[in-house]
């Protein structure tokens, strides 16, 4: 009997053993192609081999010192890396041990650079319906995900919320792109006005967003007119790269092809692909100088931050996905993916939308294709399709929720950027057997 308790307490998993590229093998010896690098995270697979040589070499030397003493070289050198190609005037990284404690800590970076700037009026965060931001209360609170905050809304912060750039669901028909990002950014300028600019902190959004909704990119120019508000308003502008950042979406940072940068950019997952669990915030030069030029500290930390076998393995994975090539190739295979996915889906009865970038894609299922009306959540359409397809040896990200929080499901594809065109032609097969099977059974 275990004693772990596990996500699903009525569920018992299958035991991983072993990795294998990109696939996982379990204690009875079943292989999975791992189809989604698990939730957008195992981005080189699972067994490569500079990697883990990489952690190895790191602990022979010294696997930990507190950053409250020391600094580290292999910690030194990653913010190096990322800051090298990062957009705008970001210039330091803070780092952390994932995605939630990244999005926490940039929730408090905002506020204390206010304060640092003599600014401490300023107490309110937007975000976005149908947003993921993690699972710690300040994450959570900032996340648009009606379901996962439910239970905890009693003492989430408040934060305020305006419509995401979802275009499969709400752009209006007789709406262009153009119209669309005005029409959103709109609702945003009114929501800081209506609060006071001098009391909105900050405008929180994914890039392309990811578990709530499956890959939704925003339309051209809608970042650029968040941009444009943040700045006449003062507020800073966080964006959430966790899931669909570090060559993810075809370039290193997705906001690149948005060609905006933000004052605060959380990444993670894809930092460290799996083999350690690392996560960072970049930080604009305007804000590190507040806090140097003022308190000279930031009033908020963790006993693994710049955990230097962490960071050893984030600097093996940057330079992978830093080496020349390796976004034409996410890009290729990006298309690859999407083409095989408009071949099987495109057609499909209950697919109403097939979406995304790079390594990066989605299928919305429908129970209706020309309404749109999603299949009814009691039906567990999410949990069917994962059972369906780990039975076949798939490992996807279905979702639920997706149309409203409520109604709606999806599924994430994500695989690895070692994969080919033969295991493109396997997920997607074993993926619409999973589909059909799924949907099959709920009619």
């Amino acid at each position: 009997m275990s004693h772990v308790f596990h996500r699903h307490v009525r569920t018992d998993p299958p035991i991983a053993v072993a990795g294998d590229g990109p696939y996982i093998v379990d204690a009875e010896g079943k292989r999975y192609l791992d189809a989604s690098g698990g939730a957008a995270v195992s981005s080189l697979g699972h067994s490569d081999a500079e990697v883990v040589q990489a952690i190895k070499e790191q602990v022979d030397r010294i696997a930990y010192a507190h950053t409250a003493f020391f600094s580290n070289r292999p910690m030194e050198a990653l913010a190096e890396a990322l800051i090298a190609k990062a957009p705008g005037d970001l210039s330091r990284v803070f780092f952390v041990s994932g995605g939630s404690e990244a999005v926490e800590a940039a929730l408090k970076l905002a506020r204390q650079y206010f304060v640092e700037v003599d600014q401490p009026d300023r107490r309110h965060f937007i975000a976005r319906r149908q947003s993921y931001h993690g699972s710690t209360l300040g994450a959570l609170a900032v996340g648009g995900n009606r379901a996962r905050r439910q239970p905890f809304t009693p003492v989430l912060l408040e934060t305020h919320y305006v419509s995401p750039c979802y275009a499969y669901r709400y752009k209006r028909d007789d709406e262009s792109d153009e119209e669309y990002a005005a029409r959103l950014g709109d609702e945003l300028e009114a929501a800081i006005l209506e609060l006071g600019p001098e009391s909105v902190l900050a405008f929180v959004a994914e890039t392309v967003v990811g578990a709530t909704a499956g890959a939704v990119p925003p339309v051209p120019g809608y970042f650029a007119r968040v941009r444009e508000i943040c700045d006449r308003s003062g507020v800073l502008m966080i964006l959430d790269e966790v899931m669909c950042g570090m060559g993810r979406t075809g370039s290193l940072y997705a906001c690149e092809q948005e060609g905006v940068a933000p004052d605060l950019l959380v990444v993670a997952k894809g930092v460290g692909a799996g083999y350690q669990p690392i996560g960072a915030v970049l930080v604009s030069e305007r804000i590190y100088q507040a806090f140097r030029d003022g308190s000279g500290s930031f009033l908020h930390g963790h006993t693994y931050m710049g955990h230097a076998t962490a960071c050893a393995a984030g600097l093996a994975v940057q330079r992978k996905l830093q080496a020349p090539g390796m976004m034409e190739r996410i890009n290729s295979l990006g298309d690859g993916l999407h083409g095989r996915l408009e071949a099987r889906f495109g057609n499909h009865h209950h697919v109403g939308d097939i979406r995304g970038r790079g390594l990066f894609r989605a299928i919305e299922l429908v129970q209706d294709r020309g309404s749109k009306a999603p299949f009814a959540p009691e039906l567990g359409l999410d949990v069917r399709i994962k059972a369906e397809a780990m039975a076949r040896g798939l490992i996807c990200y279905p979702g639920a929720g997706t149309a409203d929080g409520e109604r709606g499901n999806h599924v994430l594809v994500a695989p690895p950027f070692i994969v080919g065109a033969e295991e493109l032609d396997r997920i997607v097969e074993l993926l619409g057997d999973a589909v059909d099977a799924a949907v099959a059974a709920v009619q």
